[in-house]
């Protein structure tokens, strides 16, 4: 069945570079040394106390090889929403380290992450399967869990706020090798019950520089939306999404351990509950696609040792799939991108 061919990006509505967080979540950072240079380095996002679980989707690495957070969240994700195939389903919040990816760690790492849920569960008075994880670094190494699991259980209780900064204290806790935080923000207009217009906004976050090739690749990144959604709708949503986004993005070439884009809808806008295929998915789609497109660019322009952001544009291709092979030969072309460097296409 082929794919219906989108628009390149007229359609999509104007993005920022900086995020607010929608309304029903908190975050925060704090600095906990796990990254040599002594820069903050772990990142909560998490649910407003008091309301419910946020809707979560979720997109995991291609790699055969899978990190201990991504097996953990997968986990979790099914212990609350079997039908989800841990793609999708209910949550507090996600908790991000950084300078570990705590990949390549056997039982013992993905022990060390079940410690973490648990202090981090804790820190949000919940239960460790409504838990997410992520984490970026170096690989081989473990989470020095013990010493950890505490400090992020405080972060969680103590450290996590709803203010102008916050998330942006998270987009910057969540880096490694990049040059620069990553975030956007769009803001949409849904219909509330009454059919009477509400604001609703979507954030993001993101980090990753290097290791980024087509299926994602070493990159994370937290969307956030303030819209009311199920799962398996959000997930809908967020699907097609990821694959005209950061999977037409390449910076070198190799696949990493621990892509993972999360995507949460708490639903504390008053919108009316999204359905899929309705005016509204396509409105709240449009929103996350501009947003994504975003962050995928500012993720490329930062890339280890780029000097110049190259987009390619297909007409002519017969439905969404073929144009993004095309696109994707393209710009993952190394003789394409030493001409583009060199000012030489010869």
């Amino acid at each position: 069945m082929r794919e219906p061919l989108m628009p390149f990006e007229g359609r999509l509505p104007e993005s920022t570079s900086s995020a607010a967080l929608p309304r029903g979540f908190r975050a925060g950072a704090a600095t906990m040394d796990i990254k040599a240079s002594g820069r903050p380095d772990v990142a909560i996002v998490a649910v407003e106390a008091g309301l419910p679980d946020a809707s979560v989707a979720a997109v995991f690495t291609s790699n055969a090889l899978i990190a201990a957070p991504l097996l953990l969240s997968q986990q979790h994700l099914r212990a609350l929403s079997p039908p989800g195939g841990g793609r999708h389903g209910w949550s507090r919040g996600v908790v991000c380290t950084a300078g570990c990816a705590n990949a390549a760690t056997g039982p013992d790492g993905l022990a060390d992450q079940e410690r973490i849920a648990k202090d981090f569960a804790r820190g949000l008075g919940t239960d460790r399967e409504r838990t997410l994880a992520m984490s970026t670094g170096v690989i081989g190494t473990r989470l020095p869990a013990d010493r950890l699991g505490p400090e992020i259980a405080q972060l969680a209780r103590e450290g996590l706020s709803d203010g102008p900064s916050a998330l942006a204290a998270a987009a910057e806790a969540m880096c490694t090798t990049d040059s620069r935080a990553k975030s956007a923000a769009v803001d949409l207009t849904l219909p509330d019950r009454s059919g009477r217009p509400v604001p609703v906004t979507v954030s993001g976050i993101a980090k990753g520089v290097g290791m980024i090739h087509p299926q994602m690749a070493t990159m994370l990144a937290i969307l956030l939306t303030d819209a009311d959604v199920d799962p398996m709708v959000l997930h809908g949503l967020l699907r097609p999404v990821a694959a005209r986004t950061w999977d037409q993005l390449t910076v070198d070439g190799d696949t990493s351990t621990n892509d993972t884009v999360f995507l949460f809808a708490s639903g504390a806008s008053g919108s009316v509950p999204v359905r899929a295929g309705s005016p509204e998915g396509e409105t709240l789609r449009d929103g996350i696609e501009a947003v994504a497109r975003s962050l995928a660019r500012q993720q490329a322009a930062d890339g280890e040792g780029a000097t110049t952001l190259i987009t390619c544009q297909v007409s002519g291709a017969t439905d969404d799939a073929a144009a993004r092979a095309v696109a994707r030969s393209v710009v993952a072309s190394s003789l394409v991108k030493a001409a583009v460097h060199g000012r030489d296409p010869n």
